[in-house]
């Protein structure tokens, strides 16, 4: 094995522009694997991150964090896993020590390794990734915006050769938080009726999720019309323009309100009205990440009808488990991945998929390699 020279979208200091810029990836060392990206997805969060919005411990940072490739060699002590392998890149990965995760709800981990390696950084606080002969930290402990990334094995979980590599790049974050905010966390039952406020690529998985639950009424809520036809073509039953009386229009829907609402903008203010939406009992899940010292503020009177806030941190996702499930999902013909995609594009296009977040008619820009 040698050190590798990569294409790689690094970030230098949040509220600055990223750049296209030549890293060097090291060698997988024990317990790690070095993978070829195939496809990585763009997402919202490295919008975020760009902005200054989502905090940073450690900086430069090679971003990007839904990803699937090839691997390309494995490091001492790596089982289960070999160079040639198709794997999709895992970010939440729990550390199986700690008091959560040894009484079975490692979803819960939030151990100080955790956090390190949500950081890209390794227990002994060191990077596999050089930019200009320094240390660069991959985001979310994947950096898949690059040619190569080096990822502990845990995270590398592997999918069958025959399963699209650039639809499943999406699965390690996008796909998963909508399928496990509605599955690990909101519980939702056959006969549910769930308002989904934010159909983008998160959102929309949240609805296709919704009704492979058993939801019946599934109400999408958004302000371009075209997520609102994404929304329907994913299994929206019922959408509702964001410009009008919401609650009005659910109402003509559906007069008790909402099993579940999820909030997958990340905008504290829509909390109260999410929250308004749902029935007696209800549950109102954020799935959005609001910016760091953001603010609630709702009439605490209404949890006294015995309804509830939930939060959601990427779906409760414990990667080995539910990666599997929505390979299972997909083969069974009850998840959609080839239209969440609505672009292909290469690494020089990057640029123009990060400035239309959040205003595309589609759900992902997808980077293939």
């Amino acid at each position: 094995m040698s050190t590798l020279s990569a294409r790689a979208l690094v970030l230098e200091e949040p509220g600055t522009a990223p750049v296209l810029a030549e890293i060097e990836v090291l060698d997988p060392g024990t317990g790690e694997v070095r993978v070829k990206v195939a496809a990585s997805g763009v997402c919202g969060t490295d919008g975020h991150a760009i902005e200054g919005t989502h905090p940073l411990p450690y900086r430069p940072v090679v971003l990007g964090h839904e990803g699937a490739g090839v691997v390309e060699s494995v490091g001492e002590g790596v089982t289960g896993l070999k160079p040639g392998d198709h794997v999709v890149c895992a970010l939440a990965v729990p550390c199986g020590t700690c008091r959560q995760c040894r009484r079975g709800l490692s979803e819960h981990c939030n151990s100080p390794a955790r956090r390190k390696a949500m950081s890209g950084v390794r227990a002994d606080g060191s990077t596999r990734l050089r930019y200009r002969g320094e240390p660069a930290y991959p985001f979310f402990g994947v950096g898949t915006l690059a040619e190569y990334t080096t990822l502990r094995q845990e995270q590398a979980i592997r999918i069958d050769e025959s399963l699209p590599l650039d639809e499943f790049s999406l699965a390690g974050c996008g796909v998963v938080t909508g399928y496990g905010a509605v599955l690990n966390i909101a519980g939702v039952q056959p006969g549910d009726t769930v308002v989904v406020v934010g159909a983008g690529g998160v959102g929309v998985n949240v609805v296709q999720a919704a009704r492979a639950a058993g939801a019946t009424t599934v109400v999408a809520v958004d302000g371009l019309p075209a997520k609102l036809d994404l929304a329907r073509k994913f299994g929206a039953t019922h959408v509702i323009d964001a410009s009008a009386d919401v609650a009005a229009e659910l109402a003509a829907i559906e007069p008790d309100g909402a099993d579940v609402v999820f909030e997958v903008v990340g905008k504290p203010e829509l909390l109260a009205m999410c929250l308004g939406l749902t029935r007696v009992g209800g549950a109102c899940v954020m799935v959005g990440i609001p910016p760091m010292g953001s603010q609630l503020s709702f009439d605490a009177f209404t949890l006294s009808a015995n309804r509830r806030v939930l939060g959601c941190r990427g779906g409760a996702v414990v990667p080995a488990r539910d990666i599997d499930r929505l390979v299972a999902l997909y083969r069974g013909g009850n998840l959609n991945l080839a239209d969440l995609i609505g672009q292909r594009i290469e690494l020089d296009d990057v640029f123009g998929a990060l400035d239309s977040l959040g205003r595309s008619a589609f759900a992902r820009s997808v980077v293939v390699f």
